[in-house]
């Protein structure tokens, strides 16, 4: 598997990782998915405190205990349960950061995170507040790097400006690419992006439309109306052929150099797999990615912005 080096820090992270989010509770299922992960040449794994009341933690450190030298652990904070643990809270407080690390810590078995992301941001947070957390965080080895999991701009933009972020998690596939905007933002100050969804809830995957849900057969998905769906997405299985529809949408993903790693999810060793294959193919090549940008819409974030 190739890897990439992750922003300014010192991480080389494997093209293709694994957002652990959808390995579910059953501990086995789970363990074994991972293993097959590391096989594949995996090294990065994605979790949160929040997923399955930090039980994703637990399980993913639990299964990576063995390997811990060897891989790139990346968990995220800011997201906070009640008490009755049926509703949760946005919480970026340096405060609560700080003491949330150590939970972390102690259900993921190690004693650093390799990368510790704000799960979230607004403009409201004491934004100057949580990077002096995060950086007393790296100072005192409990981290070794951090990065925003955010969709925002203005909070990119001041991250951006303000800190030493190694990285920005957003949502980027061929039918979302409001990403593209900030690409040169990011690479201006030696950030990476993550990219999670890349086959957009598996309608980029070889079952198409298949995968669609109710509410996307009626209010269709992001810019696109159903019907535009039914129009677009066979015309790029069938002009990228014989590339599958899983290749070209995560090598559309990884041909944008800001990208360091792609985080699709995997319920299944087969997912994973076929994830594994779709990112060792041939890059895309110039005329492939001009025809796809002319296939799809090249959209933007119209909320959260300051300009």
């Amino acid at each position: 598997m190739r890897k990439r080096k992750l922003g300014n820090s010192d991480l080389l992270v494997s093209e293709i990782g694994l957002g652990c989010m959808s390995l579910g509770t059953d501990k086995k299922q789970a363990e074994t998915i991972i293993s097959a992960a590391i096989d594949e040449g995996i090294n990065y794994f994605d979790t949160a405190d929040l997923y399955d009341f930090g039980t994703n933690e637990e399980i993913a450190g639990h299964a990576l205990k063995k390997v811990r030298d060897q891989v790139v652990i990346a968990t995220k904070a800011g997201n906070r349960w009640n008490e009755s643990k049926d509703s949760w809270h946005w919480d970026a407080s340096p405060s609560y950061l700080k003491s949330a690390v150590k939970d972390s810590l102690k259900r993921l078995g190690t004693d650093y995170i390799d990368l510790y992301q704000l799960h979230g941001g607004t403009m409201e947070d004491d934004i100057d507040g949580v990077i002096g957390a995060f950086e007393e965080l790296k100072a005192e080895g409990l981290i070794r790097h951090y990065g925003i999991s955010s969709i925002r701009p203005n909070v990119i933009r001041q991250y951006a400006e303000k800190s030493s972020i190694s990285s920005v998690m957003m949502q980027y596939s061929l039918l979302d690419r409001r990403p593209e905007e900030w690409m040169n933002l990011l690479i201006d100050n030696g950030i990476s992006m993550i990219a999670r969804g890349p086959v957009a809830k598996g309608l980029l995957s070889d079952k198409m439309l298949d995968k669609a849900s109710s509410s996307i057969k009626e209010n269709g998905y992001l810019d696109y109306s159903y019907e535009e769906l039914k129009d677009i997405l066979p015309g790029i299985k069938e002009k990228l052929s014989p590339r599958n529809l899983n290749e070209t949408a995560l090598q559309y993903v990884l041909s944008h150099k800001a990208v360091a790693s792609v985080i699709p999810g995997a319920s299944t060793v087969e997912q994973l797999q076929q994830n594994c294959r779709a990112a060792r193919a041939q890059s895309l090549t110039e005329e492939e990615i001009v025809l796809l940008k002319e296939l799809t819409k090249s959209s933007k974030y119209e909320a959260h912005r300051d300009m």
